[in-house]
């Protein structure tokens, strides 16, 4: 799937946002893409996983024995992958504030994960998924998105393979531009900010 054809995914289904938004990260934006109304339909959500696991180069995609994705917005993407790389897709999630396995979920000692997310945009969240993947015994191989914001400068410690990358500006708090800082900012994503 080239750049031109996931974009058509995003526009079809209105998940390319403009306005001022408040990203999870606590940065602000123009832009805001919203992966769950990509992902609410079945069939594209399907299409955009297998999309995103024929990136994966051979050597990584036979060593994965189990997808992990962080909740909340890359559970979707995780499980669409799982299926299409015919492993088992888990995920972790943050009841108290840090990530952990729950639900019965259980990695191995030394389990080959793929960590996968909806968007990457500095990395944190990936970086704690990652943290909590040790620690539950598994090893993340390789790390993968539909989106990286991050404009290819994020590393996460493993390969990084995204379907596409946008690279629209975001501004700390004091940085926001005055055009951007008259329009109230929303927070459409699920993670509260730090």
């Amino acid at each position: 799937m080239q750049d031109e054809e996931v974009l058509s995914e995003f526009r079809a289904c209105k998940a390319l946002l403009e306005g001022h938004f408040l990203l999870s990260s606590g940065r602000h934006s123009a832009h805001y893409l919203q992966c769950a109304r990509v992902l609410m339909d079945p069939m594209r959500a399907q299409r955009l996983a297998e999309a995103l696991a024929a990136r994966l180069p051979r050597e990584i995609r036979r060593e994965i024995a189990k997808v992990v994705s962080p909740a909340l917005g890359g559970v979707i993407i995780g499980h669409e992958m799982g299926r299409a790389l015919g492993v088992d897709a888990i995920f972790v999630e943050r009841p108290d504030g840090t990530f952990e396995l729950r639900r019965g979920f259980t990695l191995k000692p030394g389990e080959k994960v793929l960590l996968v997310e909806d968007v990457v945009t500095t990395g944190l969240s990936s970086r704690e998924a990652i943290k909590a993947i040790a620690a539950a015994g598994g090893e993340v191989i390789a790390a993968a998105a539909l989106v990286d914001r991050t404009a290819g400068t994020v590393d996460l410690g493993v390969p990084f393979i995204p379907l596409i990358a946008f690279n629209f500006p975001t501004y700390a708090p004091g940085e926001v531009p005055a055009a951007l800082a008259t329009k109230p900012a929303i927070k459409p994503g699920s993670r509260d900010l730090p």
